[in-house]
């Protein structure tokens, strides 16, 4: 029985990343579907839910992906919603890899310190990176915040993030060099998730900070996001502070990805979404 994983793309072209990956991780098959909505996915879980017979339900699976986090949390709601007992399959989201992306950065921040009671700063934290990393660091007893250069836009991150996963975060506006210098002051973590090529800190801002214990960096393209750090930082030490560049927590992303799409054909009743890859994250980090 071939393993068929369906990708429902919430963009008009399904990510070519996402695929690369689900052939690594162990589908024998992947079929892109791109442009989708809670209103045109349902004959395509039905496709999914009523052609193979109850023993080999688990051989066919569903990723969602796209660029935007809100659109991906609606498909999943509508794939399930069509889901009764006896027909389903197991689906994951990781619109724009950012729970695998996060959970893998949040992970390797975890295995190099205890991040309760820590303060925490997630710069240019929201996109679906940085707030689902933010409410994973939440979730671990950290006391977050995430930077915008809108105060607007920090709000509402934080605010989709409460009434997802209800966790507290701080919005604080940052919208240049000095702000963000400022904004992570006094904080023991810092992780940059901010656009391709954008440095969002400069060495001096940190580099003498007695208060930072740990920073992570999610941009591999040049410059980075944190002045003074190398992508393929695994751990370093550098001016006592633990760094994680974008490459040295990547392989971790990498290898949680391929994990959970070879995990999607161990059963048909399984949703992986946030909760579940960061679990198996620590475990994997």
């Amino acid at each position: 029985m071939k393993k068929l994983l369906f990708q429902f793309d919430t963009d008009t072209h399904p990510s070519v990343f996402d695929t690369v990956v689900a052939y690594d991780g162990g589908a024998d098959h992947v079929i892109g579907h791109g442009g989708l909505t809670p209103e045109n996915v349902g004959a395509l879980v039905d496709g999914c839910i009523f052609t193979r017979a109850p023993k080999d339900k688990k051989y066919t699976a569903i990723f969602i992906g796209g660029s935007n986090m809100e659109a991906g949390q609606n498909l999943l709601a509508a794939v399930q919603q069509h889901f009764f007992p006896g027909f389903q399959v197991s689906v994951m989201l990781d619109s724009n890899g950012s729970n695998t992306t996060a959970a893998a950065a949040v992970a390797k921040i975890a295995s190099s310190g205890n991040l309760k009671g820590k303060k925490a700063v997630v710069l240019a934290g929201t996109g679906p990176v940085g707030q689902r990393a933010a409410a994973m660091m939440a979730l671990e007893g950290a006391q977050v915040s995430i930077t915008s250069r809108h105060i607007f836009n920090a709000e509402k991150a934080c605010f989709a993030m409460k009434e997802r996963f209800d966790v507290d975060l701080t919005p604080v506006e940052a919208a240049d060099l000095d702000a963000r210098a400022e904004a992570v002051k006094d904080a023991n973590i810092v992780l940059a998730t901010g656009a391709a090529g954008v440095e969002l800190l400069k060495p001096e801002h940190w580099q003498d900070n007695p208060h930072l214990e740990i920073l992570a960096d999610a941009n591999a393209t040049p410059p980075v996001g944190i002045g003074g750090t190398e992508v393929m930082d695994r751990g370093e030490l550098r001016h006592g502070k633990i760094i994680w560049g974008a490459i040295g927590f990547g392989t971790l992303k990498l290898a949680l990805h391929r994990a959970c799409i070879a995990k999607l054909f161990e059963s048909n009743k399984q949703v992986f979404d946030a909760e579940i890859i960061f679990d198996l994250a620590k475990v994997m980090a």
